[in-house]
């Protein structure tokens, strides 16, 4: 065998064994061409990254453009295999009983000139209770009005170099719901193999207390498996939407189903592409939901306490938004956004108040809208689209909506906005931006944080970008000012923090961690 031959054999060899090294062989071959040695390190990176998922479990997703891929470690069963090892860890700690020496620990002495109480040991809490519960505040997806508004209390404006202090972190099952929290416990829902589980969690120190689940198993191809719409808590009951149209009445404190529906069996309806997303919206006495069946029955109210169907509305096939309450031209409403409209309805019987078209590609209406003014409300959407600002007038016996202004210097794919003294700040697209809701004027745009999501608290910004950073940003119409970034959690993250207590909570589909955001 010639010199050459046995060096191009070396490098083959090398290169399938070794696809960096074989990379490097073949740029040191000097009578090679360069459009070779192109060829053959892109050949040689395809290789690497087949055997990094066959042997390291390398695995791709989308982001939030739909184009760009995201990569990670770690196959579905591996974390399956570590989220159940996780919860039995937990259940073991419940279930041990506590040393001598412990309890030793935790006696509490009196001073030593008061005689001594009758009971003075302190009863240690068991893993999921809480010492003292503080009012219900954030019940909703994206808090009390879905506005995405913290005003529970002032926030830390000035974080550590190092970030919010984490008060705990641990692995969570898939899918892209947020947390409504009450009673000291935090709710959200999740894939874990072939079930969809609501969990409660202790918000001190984030242990599983119990967990309602069904066989469901949801998939698509650009955000995966999993479950998309926030559990909503109510006088006591939690109100859980499954992907694939499961809705379950849970009480919040023992886990146990009270009643169920599937809205899109009861209602002839067909799933969405991207799996049911709109959140239960409680009004009253009834649970608003969005099947999106045919034959009147697009927008439909069951009773809260037992699952009857109250009334049953409309046509139009539904999208991803979460329908909302607000008050417009003096009259409170139902504000729903369908798949080629923004509707209000009445909240007691479903009766058709005004409508406006609103229709875009693919028909995907995904951001929640917002109220700006008493008769004026903003939308947005992706995909080139844009956004508007909406105002609601009485008209003869009913209502009429006519556009204020309407540009594309804001467009919310699936991520919503929020509002501050008269400007909206939210993702256009992947950059932040802030428009004037006035005039729709923009006022700046800067600052990429990919698909992420925001909320609004003490005048500043709260982001959690698509790659799990938090970052902290002044909300001022005059430029963007960021004051803090750090990582947060690992993974693509479009899921909604969530606010309450002045703690932070934050998940994707492989992550979920607790940070102190008080003073």
């Amino acid at each position: 065998m010639s010199r050459s031959s046995y060096s191009r054999a070396i490098t083959f060899l090398a290169s399938v064994a070794i696809p960096p090294l074989g990379m490097a062989l073949v740029w040191a071959r000097s009578r090679m061409g360069v459009f070779k040695k192109a060829l053959a390190t892109l050949a040689l990176a395809g290789l690497t990254v087949v055997y990094l998922a066959a042997f390291f479990g390398l695995r791709m997703e989308r982001d939030g453009t739909g184009i760009w891929p995201m990569f990670y470690f770690g196959t579905r069963e591996s974390h399956d295999r570590t989220l159940a090892e996780s919860r039995e860890r937990q259940q073991r700690l419940v279930a041990e009983p506590i040393p001598e020496s412990t309890q030793a620990a935790l006696e509490v002495k009196a001073p030593t000139d008061a005689p001594a109480p009758a009971a003075m040991k302190a009863e240690p809490e068991p893993a999921g209770r809480t010492t003292s519960a503080p009012a219900p505040y954030w019940t909703d997806f994206r808090g009390p009005n879905r506005d995405g508004h913290y005003r529970e209390m002032e926030i830390l404006t000035k974080w550590p170099e190092k970030g919010l202090q984490e008060l705990w972190r641990q692995p969570v099952g898939g899918g892209y719901a947020s947390f409504a929290i009450a009673g000291g416990r935090a709710f959200t829902i999740e894939q874990r193999r072939d079930q969809e589980v609501v969990a409660a969690y202790d918000m001190e120190t984030g242990h599983e207390i119990w967990t309602n689940s069904w066989k469901a198993s949801f998939e698509e191809s650009m955000g995966g498996p999993g479950p998309r719409a926030t559990p909503t808590w109510h006088d006591g009951r939690v109100y859980a939407q499954g992907a694939e149209g499961e809705l379950r009445c849970i009480d919040a404190a023992a886990g146990k189903t009270i009643w169920s529906k599937n809205i899109l069996r009861d209602n002839g309806a067909s799933n969405l592409q991207w799996g049911m997303a709109a959140s239960p919206l409680v009004v009253d006495d009834k649970v608003i939901t969005l099947p999106g069946g045919g034959n009147g029955k697009s927008v439909v109210a069951y009773d809260r306490l037992t699952g009857e169907p109250v009334w049953k509305a409309l046509d139009d096939q539904q999208s991803y938004t979460s329908p909302m309450v607000a008050t417009l031209a003096g009259r409170r409403q139902l504000l729903v956004v369908s798949a080629g409209r923004a509707m209000g309805l009445t909240a007691e019987e479903g009766k058709l108040l005004w409508e406006y078209p609103w229709r875009t590609s693919y028909h995907i209406n995904a951001a929640q809208p917002l109220v700006v003014s008493g008769n004026r409300f903003y939308i947005s959407a992706g995909y080139g689209h844009g956004a508007a600002v909406v105002e609601i007038a009485p008209e003869g016996d009913g209502f009429s909506a006519r556009t204020v202004w309407e540009n594309t210097r804001m467009k919310n794919k699936f991520n919503g906005a929020v509002l501050h003294d008269g400007h909206v700040y939210g993702l256009d697209e992947s950059i932040l931006a802030c428009v004037d809701a006035g005039s729709g004027e923009q006022k700046w745009k800067g600052g990429r944080y990919g698909y992420g999501q925001l909320l609004l608290a003490s005048g500043h910004l709260i982001v959690i970008t698509e790659t799990g950073e938090l970052a902290l940003a002044r909300a001022t119409p005059e430029r963007h000012e960021e004051l803090a970034r750090f990582s947060a959690i690992q993974g693509k993250t479009w899921n909604n923090p969530a606010i309450a207590g002045g703690k932070l909570l934050v998940r994707n589909a492989r992550e979920m961690a607790c940070y102190r955001i008080a003073p």
